[in-house]
């Protein structure tokens, strides 16, 4: 084939995979980003017939103008913060589990067992039981799309994915069913949990915000100070390394998914039992696909989705007052909140590839 033809073929954008960016270039892209977020946001708002500067500066007060305001903020904060922790694991190993709604739930289902009929329980030892069947029953789902992906290699995305609507339609068949609350005058709910299987609150907001700074830690130190986080990061930049180095890839893939569903299913737990107070099929309310925003927005660091979710739970607290203070739409404070994301999000892009335009007659 002639140069010419090879010139004309070659498109004309493509993009190029940077090997490294230095800290100052990510730390310049990412203020950039933020920047033409605020303004591509305060463009909308505008749009819409309000003062960006009145909306923004809602946004951040509501979070904090009130103690009430405070511990709002971090109960959106609690389940965020322990799911994208849990997914954190599962992507390190590049095992792409999208099923942390499926985990949350069944998590949930299998500690409200306990807390439904077993209320009568010693208060420390039902919740210590409820906390470590939230565990299993999220380890569980979690383990079997990783079991059919040793075996017999599934597309763990869409196994994972598939997973979520099966948990959900099995808390409809309780709900509908065996664990109807008998005192619903034929509304289909499942009963309130007495106050022996709530969540304790500390400083006015349930327990789990402490158990979620431990798990941050926890995760931390497993990653990077552990041999199993060790191999976790080898698997996960190539199994054939993995495997000629000696390691267990399958028992890896199967330990890993276990404990990445198993603090998916805590969330569940906590959200049933400390903010719930039930079991209701909105127990994951789309909190396990935001974690995957936040895990990559984090870069799969647990210290930094800490703060990325403080910052999550800010915005959406945030938006909420200003629906309420400025009577602005619910599906206008979601454009809003999508429009900061997008940019968010599009700076991760630029931070790892960059575009090369083809010049006259296919020249670079």
């Amino acid at each position: 084939m002639s140069e010419k033809m090879k010139r004309t073929k070659e498109p004309l954008i493509r993009t190029v995979k940077i090997a490294e960016r230095s800290k100052r270039e990510t730390m310049k892209l990412r203020i950039i980003a933020f920047a033409l977020a605020l303004l591509a946001g305060g463009l909308f708002i505008l749009l819409i017939g309000f003062n960006p500067v009145e909306l923004y500066g809602t946004i951040i007060s509501g979070a904090f103008r009130s103690k009430m305001a405070i511990q709002a903020t971090v109960k959106f904060m609690i389940p965020l913060l322990i799911s994208s922790l849990g997914v954190t694991l599962a992507f390190k190993m590049r095992f792409w589990n999208i099923g942390a709604e499926g985990q949350i739930i069944m998590g949930a289902i299998c500690s409200s067992y306990f807390a439904l009929f077993h209320s009568d329980w010693p208060h420390a030892l039902l919740l210590a039981v409820m906390f470590t069947a939230g565990f299993i029953g999220g380890g569980l789902w979690g383990l079997l799309p990783a079991y059919f992906k040793s075996k017999f290699e599934t597309n763990e995305t869409l196994f994972t994915l598939m997973l979520n609507y099966i948990a959900l339609h099995i808390i409809s068949f309780l709900r509908d069913g065996p664990w109807k609350d008998p005192g619903s005058s034929g509304f289909p709910k499942i009963a309130r949990f007495q106050a022996n299987a709530q969540i304790d609150k500390v400083l006015g907001v349930q327990f789990g915000w402490i158990i979620a700074i431990i798990l941050v830690i926890v995760v931390y130190v497993y990653l990077k100070y552990t041999k199993h986080g060790y191999e976790i990061s080898v698997v996960g930049e190539s199994q054939s390394t993995a495997k000629y180095a000696g390691m267990n890839v399958k028992k890896i893939i199967l330990r890993t998914m276990i404990l990445s569903g198993g603090i998916a299913g805590i969330t569940g737990m906590i959200q049933s039992a400390g903010s719930d107070m039930t079991l209701a099929s909105s127990v994951a309310g789309g909190v396990g696909f935001t974690a995957i925003i936040v895990a990559w927005l984090a870069n799969l660091n647990p210290v930094s989705i800490l703060w990325v979710s403080f910052l999550f739970s800010v915005l959406e607290k945030g938006s909420s007052v200003m629906q309420s203070t400025y009577g602005v739409s619910t599906y206008s404070a979601a454009v809003l909140q999508g429009i900061i994301l997008f940019f968010i999000l599009g700076c991760e892009f630029f931070i790892r590839y960059r575009f090369i335009v083809r010049g006259k007659g296919g020249a670079r």
